[in-house]
């Protein structure tokens, strides 16, 4: 994969820059190489090139976002069901002078963090407890922002015997008539019913190298092809990139990202993305509530339909 291979290149040579003071010669002639390297890498990125950006593991997770967009973050635990599933960060907090509830699924930045999130693969009670906070948030009127990093649902025994297919059937049917603004944030990956829970929403944001699809480009290989052609290719066909998914209407907005994906969220990058959430739910607040309820379920009722 000559995506793979460069950016092992761009390492090496970031760890080079590194190591040298910015006012020796050689320091020059790198960063010229790593700026030539970095341009031809990114500039001209297949569909598959993105699934590969938004599974990196020195992307951004959804733990940092809120840590620079939300204020005085309240956690909130469990399901009061079965128990609390770390997959989810769920809780309230402000968004600017805005009270706000989040629903976030969870990767780790490291294996023993991400063993603790399951990978963010959400089980039920994950699912229970984000319709759990957001009923909360409709009954105070605050506004819910989801943000998504799932590969889908998590698939195992103990998830089926404790109702995934249900957990998600619910969510699907209670966020399409919550009360309140609900804005959808795919981060990264967006796989399946397991991501679909939580983008039933008002307005959805997809960030540039994020991908949102029916499930993995492995599993369609599979599936439709008994693993015949290369995921590469049906990575393209699937049409899963936030450039086809706005084409479509299926996302309203892309999140910019820096060249090569985001790998730490700076000031200026959380001070544009609030303001550009803060605008659009005081947009959403503003309108009836029969306005909200219609447009989110025409906003879904028009998804496949020909323009």
């Amino acid at each position: 994969m000559i995506l793979e291979e460069n950016e092992k290149k761009i390492s090496l040579l970031e760890q080079e820059l590194l190591a040298l003071d910015s006012e020796n010669p050689k320091y020059k002639e790198l960063k010229k190489q790593l700026d030539v390297l970095k341009n031809e890498t990114y500039s001209n990125l297949s569909a598959w090139d993105r699934v590969l950006i938004a599974r990196s593991e020195k992307r951004i997770k959804a733990k940092a976002l809120i840590d620079k967009l939300i204020t005085d973050f309240i956690e909130l635990h469990g399901d009061q069901y079965f128990s609390d599933d770390q997959s989810i960060i769920s809780g309230i907090g402000f968004l600017g002078d805005l009270p706000v509830t989040i629903l976030a699924q969870a990767k780790g930045d490291n294996l023993n963090e991400n063993l603790k999130r399951n990978f963010g693969m959400t089980s039920p009670e994950g699912f229970r407890k984000t319709l759990r906070l957001a009923k909360e948030a409709e009954k105070f009127k605050r506004p819910i922002i989801t943000i998504v990093d799932t590969s889908g649902a998590y698939p195992g025994k103990g998830a089926e015997e404790r109702g995934q297919a249900r957990a998600i059937a619910q969510n699907l049917y209670e966020f399409s008539k919550l009360k309140t603004p609900v804005v959808a944030i795919i981060l990264s990956e967006g796989g399946s019913g397991g991501a679909l829970a939580l983008t039933v929403s008002d307005y959805i944001f997809m960030f540039e190298n994020a991908v949102y699809s029916v499930l993995s480009p492995e599993g369609f290989t599979s599936i439709l092809f008994k693993d015949k052609v290369p995921v590469s290719e049906v990575a393209d066909v699937m049409k899963l990139t936030s450039k086809d998914l706005i084409n479509y209407g299926i996302v309203d907005e892309i999140i910019a990202e820096p060249l090569g994906g985001i790998r730490y969220v700076s000031d200026e990058f959380a001070n544009n993305l609030k303001e550009r959430l803060i605008k659009k739910i005081k947009e959403l607040m503003n309108e009836k509530e029969d306005e909200l309820l219609n447009n989110r379920y025409n906003k879904f009722r028009r998804i496949g339909s020909e323009k």
